[in-house]
């Protein structure tokens, strides 16, 4: 039988600079001459089935690596050329091998630039029909727009996903990190990817918080972030190699519309492998019940930040094993909506999450404190609240900084579980707050933005109430 023959010119020359090494000392170790291994980084010579099994012995080269791919990306660049744009610039086989091993950055972004050429044309498509169709301009339908269709996607389900746990669990257990996940994690995709991890400062990074280069095999952090959210960008890439089989069974299921927000899940998805890794599921929620689920004492107990501590007490939801069904949402100052899930998905209908008069919004004022209430809404339900400020990226001197706010609830039947009910005064009512404004049908609300939809105006010139949305 003929043996199976591999070009992988550029894919050598990168792992013999990645190593350290000459041509003459890697040739040395393979037992070939440095002139044989000119040609096959050169592609004037192939891998045989023997080289590639003395790169495995001697540099520990996967034989997957050697291909890594490439067909997958020699496909991808066979469609960004099949677009009419470009069909007279169709190149030949050889060529998009050439660009697709020589210069795998530069093939990535063509695609990447194809992709958002696409998915732009098919936005302006959608509005161009609804235009066409209503004859006025109206807003976009939440349903087109792919990130709006991953929130709700997200919010309406529970933010537990167990196989992605169980892949955690064997992923932490082969790792051992002690008290250096990092570390571990580092060691681990060099060891078995290659990769190597450094911080990059700002200048060199203005606008990333994590760039994977495919050429050199390393992955940069920016020195914006936290030595938390440097851990978190360190386990996601861990987790996309480690998990890919997993999170693309749990996207699978997620069963979205398109491709670009298939990508957003998948970044979701593997946001929450990484809190996994970070905070395994049977360790944190033993320490967060002894802790009576104080979000200070676990990111103190697990080296993270207080909005991924908290983030992972929404995620404690396995069957038999769950912890106080905690929710969550986080928003800026300006009252935008970043993301919102709940260990039993986010209770939009109960507690809705859009009245002004929620301690989530009074957080910016004291940036840092903790704000603990119990609210109550229109129909009598109760919930206990924890809302403080969250820190981003760290900006340089002329930058304003980023800062957002998180919410944490509970149901108030929960309360003798939770630390934080000793800070409501004792035989105080509860903050009467809405759903929403629009929704809400409560008289003389200072904090009222809007008027009820389902309620009329009233118009009686003789009397003003203290909204300036009065209704009868």
């Amino acid at each position: 039988m003929a043996e199976q023959k591999i070009f992988a010119g550029p894919r050598i020359r990168r792992i013999r600079k990645a190593k350290g090494l000459t041509q003459t000392a890697m040739a040395d170790g393979l037992g070939i001459s440095p002139s044989y291994l000119n040609l096959i980084e050169r592609n004037q010579r192939p891998l045989t089935v023997q080289l590639i099994l003395k790169l495995s012995a001697v540099y520990k080269v996967d034989a997957e690596e050697l291909q890594g791919g490439t067909g997958q990306s020699i496909a991808a660049l066979r469609e960004v050329f099949a677009d009419p744009l470009l069909s007279g610039e169709l190149p030949g086989e050889q060529e998009l091998v050439e660009l697709s091993e020589g210069a795998p950055n530069a093939a990535a972004a063509m695609v990447k630039l194809h992709r958002a050429y696409r998915e732009q044309a098919d936005r302006l498509s959608d509005l161009s029909e609804m235009l066409a169709r209503e004859g006025h301009a109206t807003q976009l339908s939440a349903a087109r727009l792919p990130v709006d269709e991953v929130r709700e996607t997200f919010e309406r389900r529970p933010n537990h996903f167990l196989a992605i746990e169980e892949e955690a669990e064997a992923f932490v257990a082969l790792l051992q990190p002690a008290d250096d996940l990092a570390g571990a994690l580092k060691n681990w995709l060099k060891r078995e990817h290659g990769i190597a991890v450094r911080a990059l400062p700002v200048a060199t990074m203005p606008n990333w918080r994590r760039r994977y280069d495919r050429h050199s095999q390393r992955l940069f952090l920016s020195e914006r972030l936290s030595p938390h959210d440097q851990t978190r960008e360190i386990a996601m890439e861990a987790a996309l190699l480690r998990m890919q089989v997993v999170i693309a069974a749990e996207l699978k299921a997620l069963q979205l519309s398109s491709d670009e927000a298939r990508r957003l899940a998948r970044f979701e998805l593997a946001r929450y492998a990484a809190h996994a890794l970070m905070m395994p599921y049977q360790p944190f929620l033993a320490a967060a019940q002894r802790a009576r689920y104080d979000i200070d004492v676990l990111r103190a107990r697990f080296a993270v930040s207080f909005e991924q501590a908290a983030n992972r007490l929404t995620m404690l939801g396995r069957s038999g094993q769950a912890g106080v069904p905690f929710f969550m949402m986080e928003i800026d100052s300006a009252g935008h909506r970043f993301r919102r899930a709940g260990a039993e998905g986010f209770p939009v209908s109960r507690f809705g999450g859009g009245c002004p008069k929620l301690p989530v919004h009074a957080a910016f004022s004291l940036p840092g404190q903790l704000f603990v209430e119990a609210v109550e809404m229109p129909d009598g339900a109760e919930f206990l609240t924890i809302a403080r400020t969250l820190e981003g990226p760290q900006g340089a001197f002329n930058e304003r900084p980023r800062r957002t706010a998180i919410l944490i609830g509970c149901d108030i039947g929960f309360r003798d579980e939770v630390v934080y009910e000793a800070a409501l005064p004792a035989g105080s009512p509860p903050t009467p707050v809405g759903p929403t404004c629009r929704l809400c049908e409560r008289a003389g609300c200072l904090a009222r933005a809007e008027p009820p939809v389902t309620r009329p105006l009233g118009l009686d010139e003789m009397v003003t109430g203290l909204s300036a949305f009065d209704f009868q």
